[in-house]
């Protein structure tokens, strides 16, 4: 657009006009036009790496104060611009106003977390089985690390990627999703200001085909921290392990939510609505299976269908809206496809299953809900990242849990019952990286550990002191007297 705002590249220190320009455009009104973004091409995928390679002897050596100072100065910026930030969050990914200011104050805890972590860096130092040595085990810096990150927390994931990364002297080039760069921009235009050396922060919008492609097959990049879908996650690790880089992986999800016979019943449907329905469903960590007990099952699914009837669907800076659009077109075309599988496959139709109309041209999809279904059904077991979840009748605890854990995948599982023997079991034998007991299966803490088994992780956590696993490699130096 003519009176569009262009937002360009960063990289070595310098804002840089992209190859070519996209637009952004909010899914809540397809007359707002965020802004045109850059998209770099290969050359200067290939002038950011250079620059992160030529910056990380002296930024990985340099002093922790230095570090700590800069990334409070990133945290202490984003907080204080929670709300103006998120209402660019919402605006273009589509989540509610109050859904966005809370990612971005999560992303400013982020930033602020590590930059204490600069200040709390630690090792061993221990005795060698040999008289007169002694041994000093520590960690120090990975290399340049590239950051790809997806469109449904535009600003989060990108903080716990590039603050641990930054703390603990690493280089960064990061590509954002491409249907979500406002957040990532301004973030880079914080970090720009913010006191590290040139080319220890790199920004690099655009394609996967092209900036994604150059950044995980350059050997000069060190490492990639990938979330983002399972194909191309598995395709990120062949090309990685290759090369012998280092790789981690945070891919897909089909969240199991237990709802047992003892449960309190209203609990048990808010945080079933919750998991499943808020951030539109478009959370790794959303509950699209919930796996009920038949003897609360008709209650449940009754109590479900009246909540949703108050679920208001709308624009994403509306005041009372409750769930925004879906993120694009694509996806929206995604989630009806879904929902005819669903019916097609025998499963009944609840609620929703239609888009919603509202007072301006959006991705509106009202919530859905279906039950009858069975484990088998293409909605129990594939990822739709929408708010469509299903009902699936078990008899009991044991039939519930090796349902749960019938997936290729475990990132996050919940239960609510009022049982505490079930609550410790299903803690212990649930496969899943995250499990919740009471709670929803989306919504996690910034300072622990993130991250699931099977096919939804590979390589170490992402967040918290775990994060150091990733973003450093350990050296066991032996000293003689």
């Amino acid at each position: 657009m003519a009176d569009s705002k262009r937002f360009d590249n960063y990289i070595n220190g310098q804002w840089v006009a992209g190859a070519d320009y996209c637009t952004n455009i909010n899914p809540s009104d397809l007359s707002d036009v965020i802004g045109e973004y850059a998209k770099a091409d290969a050359a200067q995928v290939n002038a950011a790496i250079e620059a992160a390679r030529a910056a990380f002897p002296a930024w990985s050596t340099s002093g922790i104060q230095a570090r700590h100072d800069a990334l409070d100065k990133v945290g202490t910026e984003i907080l204080a611009r929670r709300e103006e930030l998120g209402q660019l969050l919402a605006r273009e990914e589509g989540k509610t106003l109050p859904e966005a200011i809370g990612e971005v104050t999560r992303a400013g805890n982020i930033f602020k977390f590590f930059a204490g972590e600069c200040l709390r860096l630690s090792g061993d130092y221990v005795p060698s089985v040999r008289p007169g040595v002694n041994v000093e085990v520590t960690r120090e810096a990975l290399g340049v690390v590239g950051l790809i990150t997806p469109w449904n927390f535009p600003i989060a994931i990108p903080a716990w990627k590039i603050a641990p990364a930054l703390a603990y002297g690493n280089c960064v080039v990061i590509k954002p999703a491409e249907l979500v760069p406002g957040c990532a921009w301004a973030l880079a235009e914080i970090i720009s200001r913010a006191g590290f050396p040139a080319g220890a922060f790199n920004l690099v919008m655009g394609s996967g085909r092209v900036v994604g492609e150059v950044l995980v097959n350059s050997p000069k990049v060190d490492g990639i921290s990938f979330t983002g879908s399972v194909g191309v996650g598995r395709q990120i690790a062949v090309n990685c392990v290759s090369r012998q880089a280092k790789v981690q992986l945070e891919m897909g999800g089909k969240n199991p939510q237990i709802i047992l016979d003892d449960a309190d019943l209203k609990q048990a449907v808010e945080l079933a609505v919750q998991s499943a329905f808020y951030s539109t469903g478009q959370r790794c960590t959303a509950s699209s299976r919930l796996i009920v007990t038949a003897g609360i099952h008709d209650k449940f699914v009754a109590a479900m269908a009246e909540r949703m009837q108050s679920i208001k669907v709308g624009h994403a800076l509306k005041a009372g809206t409750d769930i925004g659009p879906v993120v694009s077109e694509a996806q929206l075309s995604q989630d009806l496809k879904y929902i005819d599988i669903g019916q097609s496959e025998g499963a009944r139709l609840v609620s929703g299953g239609g888009l919603v109309t509202c007072d301006t041209e959006g991705y509106f999809l009202a919530p859905t809900l279906f039950a009858d279904s069975e484990a088998s059904m293409r909605i129990s077991r594939e990822e739709i990242f929408g708010p469509v979840a299903n009902v699936v009748r078990v008899a009991d605890y044991e039939a519930a849990l090796a349902m749960a854990n019938d997936t290729e995948f475990g990132l996050s599982a919940g239960i609510a019952t009022t049982s505490l023997k079930y609550a410790n079991h299903f803690k212990r034998h649930s496969q899943a990286g995250m499990v919740m007991v009471n709670l929803p299966t989306a919504g996690v803490d910034y300072h622990v550990p993130f991250g699931g088994r099977k096919g939804s992780s590979y390589g170490s956590r992402e967040q918290g002191r775990y994060a150091q696993e990733f973003y450093t490699v350990v050296k066991t130096s032996y000293i003689g007297s």
